[in-house]
Order: structure tokens, then C-alpha cells, then sequence
């Protein structure tokens, strides 16, 4: 290949790559000036989201390269290249993940073991995308509670503590944004996923126990003593709520030994499974440890859905009153 088409085709590749579809920390998450207290959680959660917004990227960019050294060997010049790499990565764009897995696969084994290993890695992604965004929301809430703390025992006169309310209101709102985008490129992935999971796992994606946490119809449920109601599935999250002995509860399965509640107010959060009296045994929606492409596939839909679900909690917190100061 001569070597103005080796310059078409890595500049071609790049600007598939940069035009409009780059975008800087700052553009994303504002400048760091300094007063954001939660500011490390942000990075943390905005970092995980380039792992999710780069796939289609990528076959695009491969779709390009392949494009172009088509276009050049076919026409033995750089418009060749230019022409080829214009198809390549409209081509690669909406080819589908699936559809590639097959095309480079030599048969239906090597097909199940990409798949498998691609599914690994996505899950180890979305543990960090759901730890990161668990701890920013925790950040936010438990700076809420020390300026509700600081109000009540008189430190910070009211009008201070709603003006620092509102705007840990803001950032929460905007962390919220982000993560929102963040669970629809998790969502867009996760649709060839499903293909995939489709093709390779009998029963495909409605006969996985994963598949739980989405489409499991809430149950009533009965608070066994005082219960506190975790903004996160983990012990170590912070408490949003907490309900009376015997209150009457909407429950859903979780992860972790917790369910997903609901109050009669509309709060949502999580709550220990054994504290909770249910009518029928809630099942446990804990993804697998098994690296079999069935426990894989589980395990990830399990996980989109736990974020999508968090995400959802967030937003309804916020817009409930999770983040202004009690009437007084």
C-alpha cells in the first residue's frame, strides 16, 4: 500500500473518532475549582463512562480501516481510501456486535467463547460504574445530612444552610445527568448483548435469573421491627429513611441479601430481605461468581439492571426532598 494511503487511512481513522464524538472532563463535569467536596467521586464515576460511550466507536474506527484498505487496493489511491473508510465506518457502526462476533468466529464454539469473554469484561466495568456512582450518591447525601446537622444544632444560620442545600441540590442533579447517560450507553451496549445472549445461551435473555431484578412484579410486605432503608444495596451505604415496625411496604428483589422497597410516599431504597415479611420467599437476584457463558450473561443483566434501578432511586430521592433541609 503506497504511503499517502497508510496517511489517508490513520487520519481518516482519527477524525472518525474525534468529530463530535470527543469530549473533554471539563465539558462533562465542569472545572475542579475547588469546592465540590464530593469532586473525587464525580472523576470516579465520570471515568467509568468512557468504557461504555467507546464501543460503537471502535467498530466504527475498525470498519473505517478495513474501508479504506479496500477503497485503496481497489482504486490505488487515497480517494480510494477516503471513499472505502466513508463506507467502512458507516458499515461498522451498524453492523452489530453479534454479526461481527460471527463473521470472525471460525465456528459456534469460538462464537460462545468471545462472547463469554466480552460479557466478563462488561460485568468487571459495570461493578465500577455502579461502586463509583453508589459512592458519589453516598458523598451528596451524607453532605446533606451534615448541613441539616449543622442548621438543627445551630452552627450555620438557616439561610446559609439553604443556600449550601441548594447547591449540593445542583451537583446532585447534575451527577444524576451523567449517570443517566452513562446507563444509556450501558442500555445501547446492552441491547447486542441481549442479541448475542440470544443466539448463545438456550432459553436466551427471559430464561436467565438475572433477568429477575427487571421484570420481577413488586409484593407486599410487612416491616418485621425498625428497619433502615439504604440508598444503596450494601451495609455500608447511607441511610435515607427508616420504617416503623409493622408498615406496609412494596418489595422487589435486590442483590446482596436486600430487596428494593418502596413506601407508601414513594421512597425507594433498599431494606435486608430478613427484616421484611413477605407472603411468598423473595428470591435473591446476587449475580453468580461462575464464569460459564450462562452465569456471564446473567450476571449482566442482573447488573444493567441493578444500575438502571439505582440510577432511578437517585432521581426520585432528589426529587422527593433528599436534599432540603427539614421545616423548622
Amino acid at each position: 500500500m503506497p504511503r499517502p494511503l497508510y496517511r489517508a487511512t490513520a487520519l481518516l481513522t482519527a477524525s472518525l473518532l474525534l468529530t463530535g464524538c470527543v469530549t473533554t472532563r471539563a465539558g462533562r463535569i465542569g472545572a475542579d475549582d475547588g469546592t465540590d467536596a464530593c469532586r473525587t467521586q464525580v472523576v470516579a464515576l465520570d471515568s467509568t463512562g468512557n468504557f461504555f460511550a467507546e464501543d460503537i466507536l471502535r467498530g466504527a474506527a475498525v470498519g473505517a480501516l478495513a474501508g479504506a484498505a479496500i477503497g485503496g487496493l481497489a482504486s490505488g489511491n487515497w480517494r480510494g481510501a477516503l471513499l472505502g473508510a466513508a463506507i467502512g465506518g458507516a458499515g461498522g457502526a451498524a453492523v452489530g456486535y453479534f454479526s461481527a462476533v460471527q463473521r470472525q468466529a471460525g465456528d459456534q464454539a469460538a462464537v460462545t467463547a468471545q462472547v463469554g469473554s466480552d460479557l466478563e469484561k462488561e460485568n468487571i466495568e459495570l461493578v465500577r460504574t455502579q461502586v463509583a456512582f453508589d459512592q458519589l450518591m453516598d458523598c451528596r447525601y451524607r453532605s446533606a445530612q451534615t448541613i441539616r446537622q449543622a442548621v438543627l444544632e445551630g452552627r450555620v444560620d438557616r439561610p446559609t444552610g439553604l443556600a449550601r442545600m441548594a447547591e449540593i441540590r445542583g451537583r446532585a442533579q447534575r451527577d444524576i445527568a451523567l449517570a443517566q447517560q452513562i446507563n444509556t450507553q450501558i442500555g445501547t451496549r446492552g441491547a447486542e448483548f441481549d442479541t448475542a445472549i440470544d443466539n448463545v445461551v438456550p432459553g436466551g435473555k427471559a430464561s436467565l435469573a438475572g433477568a429477575l431484578v427487571g421484570r420481577a412484579q413488586p409484593i407486599r410486605a410487612t416491616a418485621r421491627r425498625a428497619v433502615p432503608v439504604k440508598l444503596s444495596p450494601t451495609g455500608a451505604s447511607v441511610e435515607i429513611a427508616q420504617l416503623s415496625p409493622r408498615e406496609v411496604v412494596q418489595v422487589s428483589p435486590a442483590s446482596g441479601g436486600y430487596a428494593l422497597v418502596e413506601t407508601s410516599s414513594g421512597l425507594r431504597g433498599y431494606a435486608p430481605v430478613e427484616a421484611l415479611q413477605t407472603p411468598t420467599r423473595l428470591p435473591d437476584a446476587t449475580p453468580t461468581a461462575a464464569s460459564d457463558v450462562r452465569s456471564l450473561a446473567a450476571t449482566n443483566v442482573a447488573r444493567r439492571d441493578n444500575f438502571a434501578q439505582t440510577v432511578g432511586n437517585a432521581e426520585r430521592l432528589a426529587q422527593s426532598g433528599g436534599f432540603e433541609l427539614t421545616a423548622g
